[in-house]
């Protein structure tokens, strides 16, 4: 192990430092990993193939989900709650009405007329990164390079310093404040209440400026916030940064179900629940159409994950052939690359198929229409290559020359007996 470092403990400066240790693995101890690795990705490999599955199905029921609410939802008035929609998918849209105020009492802060009020603490400390490096050895061992380089600078949370590979001379102070968001209890939407789940999903967050903050001894005062510290431009560990922003909402729309004079989600026949809300007033067909967009954005990433997980579950199932031949390490690369295009093969070939499998069984007929169109995509392929590999038939108005037929044999020409050639 080496240790190459340049500690700076002079206040206020960005200094850096780092560590670096050098470990080896003997070929039997990569090998015994290598097949514990396969049981991983035997479990990576039925992880990403359920995801895959239960994401159709996922898809399937919401958008049911969100077809059904847009034939069953009643646009209702929100002045007056109707005792005669209790129970039913209704739809809501009015100006949003705030009583009271939000505050941050550990910095004696109050404003009026938010949702939320969201308090963002930075702290300069300590701050560890890792890098490593690994090279084969002639044998199938393995070196390992790891280099921690400690650098200090801003952070939004606590960095446990007793946790890092050299914590000595990289103590970090507590961080003696931390983020917050603050959310109204509830609100007004013309008679309806509004409580606090579905106003902590409305308004987009906005600077406070730094004259609505106020002033507190040993805190100096920032663009948008306060700065805990003698000297902003020559930070010391443990200095500060607090900034505010504020989420303020005019108007609200909520689709759900009407309970009183508040709303809960409607379970639908297709299996979700209901409860949807939105900045301002929007039309319920517009929110149920954002609710559709979100629902096949979301399908997307988790089909992109499920497809990763096989993908990573291929490399770990054939770690073993690549350890046993990067016994010399070149052998060992040819065959890393190998097994890696045998992964993205097996991902290809998996991944597509447990889709158009849960198709078939979430959606029969775009799963049967999907099968039916890459059959018939196989078959045409098939088709063109035997029309291209079949030989071709002689044109022309040309005969064959023949040929002297040796002695004792016959007479012979470059076509089969009984071949005529076409009329001139």
């Amino acid at each position: 192990m080496s240790d190459n470092s340049n500690p700076d403990d002079g206040a206020g400066s960005f200094g850096a430092d780092s560590l670096t240790e050098t470990t080896s693995r003997s070929w039997f101890d990569r090998i015994k990993g290598a097949l514990i690795g396969v049981l991983v990705g035997l479990l990576l490999l039925v992880g990403g193939v359920w995801l895959l599955a239960w994401n159709e199905g996922r898809a399937v029921h919401t958008a049911r989900s969100l077809a059904e609410g847009s034939r069953l939802v009643l646009d209702v008035p929100a002045e007056a709650v109707a005792p005669a929609n209790e129970g039913k998918l209704v739809h809501v849209s009015a100006p949003l009405v705030l009583r009271g105020s939000l505050a941050d009492a550990e910095f004696g802060l109050r404003v009026e007329g938010a949702v939320q009020l969201r308090r963002h603490v930075e702290m300069f400390q300590w701050r560890e990164e890792q890098h490593s490096e690994t090279r084969s050895k002639l044998g199938g061992g393995q070196e390992t390079v790891t280099t921690y380089s400690y650098s200090r600078g801003w952070a939004d949370t606590q960095q446990d310093s007793s946790r890092f590979r050299q914590p000595g001379g990289h103590a970090n102070p507590p961080m003696r404040f931390r983020s917050q968001v603050e959310v109204a209890r509830e609100a007004q939407l013309g008679g309806f209440r509004l409580d606090q789940g579905l106003l902590q999903q409305l308004g987009e967050f906005q600077p406070l400026p730094a004259n609505a903050v106020p002033a507190r001894a040993g805190a100096q005062r920032m663009e948008a916030g306060l700065y805990l510290g003698e000297d902003p431009g020559a930070p010391r560990l443990g200095d500060m940064r607090v900034t505010w922003s504020v989420a303020r909402v005019a108007a609200a729309s909520v689709v759900g179900q009407q309970v009183g004079n508040g709303f809960r989600p409607y379970q639908t026949r297709a299996g979700d629940a209901l409860l949807l809300v939105a900045n301002g007033q929007v039309s319920a067909s517009a929110m149920i159409h954002q609710a559709e967009e979100e629902n096949a954005l979301l399908s997307w990433i988790l089909r992109g994950v499920g497809t990763v997980l096989i993908f990573i579950s291929g490399l770990m199932l054939l770690r073993p052939i690549v350890v046993l031949a990067d016994i010399v390490p070149i052998f060992g690369s040819i065959m890393g690359f190998g097994t890696g295009l045998v992964a993205l093969l097996l991902t290809v070939v998996v991944a597509p198929l447990t889709i158009a499998l849960a198709w078939l069984w979430f959606r029969p007929l775009v799963g049967v229409a999907v099968l039916l169109l890459g059959g018939g995509l196989i078959y045409g392929v098939g088709r063109l290559m035997r029309r291209h590999h079949q030989p071709v038939a002689p044109a022309g108005n040309w005969a064959p020359v023949p040929q002297q037929a040796p002695q004792g044999g016959q007479r012979s020409s470059f076509f089969p007996p009984g071949w005529q050639p076409p009329p001139r």
